[in-house]
């Protein structure tokens, strides 16, 4: 659909925003530029957001700022190098309200510059990305001792199996323990004979390249949620690859999402599943804070097994198989199927996905927040004083929650995130302290990246104006102990810890941002749950880890004051 505004012509594609409770509408969530100005070498040569494409912008050609308030102790100039071109990062969902992307994209998009759009030209999509130098560089050979930690790794050295992704940049002991994508993927961890990507955001190019050689043309089906112009340019991507098919998830509900990262991967031993937070584009598995849970390897059942064989106690193979079928598409019949083929029993986490849809009675506790609310209700340990245990959320996107707490986050997501055993004495949901992690300005301006990094934290001005409430609850973004305190993070994880933050009552990491979109929102007076999204993400429970020794701990997680 073409639109008219103020700096000429913009078309509109889907996003993860949250519209108001009671709007219905189908108006357009964001915009993107013409296809002359979808030319440029300076945006991304992968479909993508409006808001993506002006970050890329302002990066090709960013504003030079003069504030001598600013501390000089970490100058985003040491930090990147000088050649920007081509380079992208993904714009996880928006999570805005309609309303305002409405008014404010088309300026958006050239806010910080003026132009005439060149002649229309035609985009070419197959070739390589002109990325930046630095990623050029960073080809990721992996040393001898690489190698060998990451075959510890396949091997009991990390029980949970809960992964941080490798970050360019920092000390090489912080990145012991961390994965690559060409970690996962590499023969180390199987023959691979085919593979399935769930994801929001995809450089066909760059994602075949991560592949070993011998493993390039195995069967790789993409799961996505583009539709239109970003649809076209997919699919145009994909053209030279005949190893590549595509399944488009459905997403009839306005200003949703195909928000889910996850793979499948097939191998002559067994399957693999793996649920992460990062985009396959390169930016995402360079220098950002991401996490990674990686499954078991699962043996094939012997033959004339299937149906409930292979279970797990946490029930993640029906739930894996349950979040599959939501798709309603005869492309993952054949997934859906090969996972019936497989023992999945060594799973220790249990599945919390969300799907698209408007759900009632029994229904409304299969996806989203109430998803979790009964996990946490029927497998969750009693705590002492648990109203002293806060929760933490942590995300790198936020979506509109109302004009104060009580209409969402206050209200019915922390009602399930504080949710118990059944023997738990009942107390009031207010009384636990909530804690919300992101990132600050000096946060984004002393990163890794510098000032671009904050293209993966979308937060509207529009938005923050309307709830500014919310701040009251922020925490700055610190990961001393890990070493990726300049990493930003793109990693989404929500938790419940005690009050000197040594002990861990569950741990979630997940694609899901802070939005009613992703999580979802209660209709009719409670008696339907409306999700927009998919999301996907992986919840510890001590109850399912009991047989491990007492001296693992997932993490430790430390807070620090948010202010700007």
């Amino acid at each position: 659909m073409l639109q008219e505004g103020a700096h000429g012509k913009w078309t509109v594609s889907s996003s993860d925003e949250s519209a108001e409770e009671d709007s219905d509408s189908e108006k357009p969530s964001t915009s993107t530029l013409s296809d002359a100005a979808r030319g440029r070498t300076s945006e991304p040569q992968y479909p993508c957001s409006e808001a993506r494409k002006a970050a890329h912008k302002r990066k090709a050609s960013p504003l030079k700022l003069t504030d001598e308030s600013l501390s000089t102790e970490i100058p985003p100039a040491a930090k990147q190098r000088t050649s920007q071109e081509g380079l992208g990062w993904c714009l996880s969902s928006s999570d805005e309200e309609p309303e305002d992307q409405q008014k404010h994209a088309p300026k958006e998009t050239v806010k910080e510059e003026k132009y005439d759009a060149p002649k229309e030209q035609p985009l070419n999509l197959c070739k390589d990305d002109k990325l930046s130098e630095n990623l050029k560089a960073e080809e990721y050979n992996e040393t001898p001792s690489e190698a060998q930690d990451t075959w510890d790794l396949l091997n009991g050295g990390n029980p949970f199996r809960f992964f941080l992704t490798k970050v360019s940049g920092i000390e090489r002991g912080y990145n012991s323990g961390a994965l690559h994508i060409k970690d996962i993927l590499s023969p180390l961890f199987g023959t691979l004979i085919s593979s399935a990507q769930f994801n929001y955001c995809i450089d066909v190019g760059w994602l075949v390249r991560q592949y070993p050689q011998e493993f390039r043309k195995k069967p790789l089906l993409i799961v996505h949620g583009e539709k239109r112009e970003s649809k076209a340019e997919l699919l145009a991507q994909a053209r030279p690859y005949e190893n590549i098919s595509f399944c488009q998830a459905k997403l009839d509900i306005a200003f949703g999402t195909h928000h889910t990262k996850m793979m499948l991967l097939l191998y002559e031993e067994g399957l693999r599943v793996v649920i992460h937070t990062s985009n396959l584009i390169a930016e995402d598995w360079h220098q950002k804070t991401q996490g990674i849970w990686l499954s078991p390897l699962y043996p094939r059942l012997p033959k004339g097994e299937t149906g409930s064989s292979g279970e797990s106690e946490t029930n993640f193979k029906s739930d894996l198989i349950s979040y599959l079928m939501a798709y309603n598409s005869p492309i993952l019949k054949e997934w859906i199927d090969l996972i019936q083929e497989h023992d999945l029993s060594e799973t220790r986490v249990y599945l919390l996905g969300s799907t698209p849809g408007r759900y009632q009675g029994s229904d409304k506790e299969k996806w989203g927040h109430l998803r979790l609310r009964k996990l946490l209700k029927e497998h969750a340990l009693s705590i002492p004083a648990q109203e002293s245990w806060p929760l933490v959320g942590q995300f790198s996107s936020i979506g509109s929650m109302g004009a104060d707490g009580s209409k969402w986050l206050c209200s019915e997501f922390q009602e399930s995130l504080v949710a118990a055993g059944s023997g738990v004495t009942p107390f009031l949901k207010c009384d636990v302290p909530i804690h919300l992690v992101y990132p600050t300005v000096n946060n984004v301006r002393q990163s890794l990246e510098g000032y671009p990094a904050g293209g993966s934290l979308p937060y509207s001005i529009q938005t923050a104006q309307k709830q500014l409430w919310l701040h009251s609850y922020f925490h700055k973004w610190s990961a001393e102990v890990s070493g990726r305190t300049r990493a930003i993070p793109h990693i989404k994880t929500y938790m419940r810890l005690s009050p000197d933050f040594q002990k861990i009552a569950w741990f979630l990491v997940t694609s899901a941002n802070l939005s009613k979109a992703a999580w979802g929102a209660l209709e009719k007076n409670g008696s339907q749950l409306m999700i927009r999204s998919y999301e996907l993400g992986v919840l510890f429970l001590p109850s399912a880890f009991a047989s491990l020794p007492k001296t693992y701990n997932c993490y430790r997680l430390r807070l620090s004051t948010w202010r700007e």
